[in-house]
């Protein structure tokens, strides 16, 4: 099933990447957008985890400079039998926290400054053991892939809209800027579909049962909750997707609607909702 939603998924945005291409430069411009795709699909396998680090700001952190940090995530991994995923800190206040990697050997979690003053170690447990999780169910391949193909889609769009209008200024232009204007928000709606919520709610329970119980998890996202309505974030859409939380951003009125996330209310329902024996 994990196969089959990545396929999908991939599949989709590069259908749409494609269209793209052809609507702005017919039979040669869809050639050239599906050997961009290609080729973004590569770049995405691959680097996908330095892109989301980068976009970030992320930063490497040792483990003199945050021993509470390595002890959760090395006791976690020892449980889970995953390898240990390299540590990364973001400078900035907003509590939140994401993991990245193509699979088990090549992951990263991040974590915020703001986390790591807020939480308390039950609550951080509860948070590593989520990333964790997206690590183990291998949801962050799917993640990163699906985010850099959103990200080409609208770089696409944008340079259809600068240079796709030829010299039919009437016709073209016209029809460029409205192609651009709904084909790149659908790209970041397909990649918010297509990404299941459903993810978000099996890294809950994953995480929950990992630790033994969901209280340290149920107590983090509730202050997860109240601090990011407060608190913005300075991060991508992109990177945005992969956080445990949904960070505060513009639109937020229309964050239940095409939001990548759950509602909080809805996953911590959930997590009271569940029978964890070990």
């Amino acid at each position: 099933m994990k196969t089959f939603k990545t396929a999908f998924l991939l599949t989709a945005l590069t259908l749409v990447l494609v269209g793209i291409g052809q609507a702005f430069g017919g039979r040669g411009g869809m050639t050239i957008a599906l050997g961009f795709a290609i080729l973004m699909n590569g770049v995405a396998y691959f680097f996908s985890d330095k892109i989301a680090l980068a976009s970030a700001g992320a930063k490497p952190i040792s483990r003199e400079q945050a021993p509470r940090l390595y002890a959760v995530m090395e006791r976690l991994a020892a449980k889970a039998n995953l390898p240990m995923p390299k540590l990364y800190l973001i400078p900035q206040p907003a509590p939140n926290a994401f993991a990245t990697g193509r699979n088990p050997s090549h992951a990263s979690v991040a974590v915020t400054e703001g986390l790591m003053e807020l939480m308390n170690d039950d609550e951080l447990e509860g948070v590593i053991a989520h990333e964790l999780s997206h690590v183990r169910n291998y949801d962050i391949l799917t993640s990163s892939i699906a985010a850099t193909l959103a990200g080409a889609i609208t770089w696409i769009a944008r340079m259809g809209f600068w240079f796709g209008g030829g010299d039919d200024r009437n016709r073209g232009s016209g029809l460029v800027g409205i192609l651009m204007l709904i084909l790149a928000p659908l790209g970041a709606l397909l990649l918010q579909l297509g990404i299941s919520r459903q993810r978000e709610y099996q890294a809950d329970a994953s995480g929950a049962r990992m630790v033994g119980h969901p209280y340290g998890l149920i107590s983090a996202l509730e202050k997860l909750g109240a601090y990011n309505k407060r608190i913005p974030m300075d991060v991508p859409p992109s990177t945005s997707a992969l956080m445990i939380v949904a960070p505060l951003s513009a639109g937020q009125m229309f964050s239940s609607l095409f939001s990548t996330h759950p509602p909080l209310a809805d996953r911590i329902a959930a997590l009271r909702g569940m029978t964890v024996t070990r």
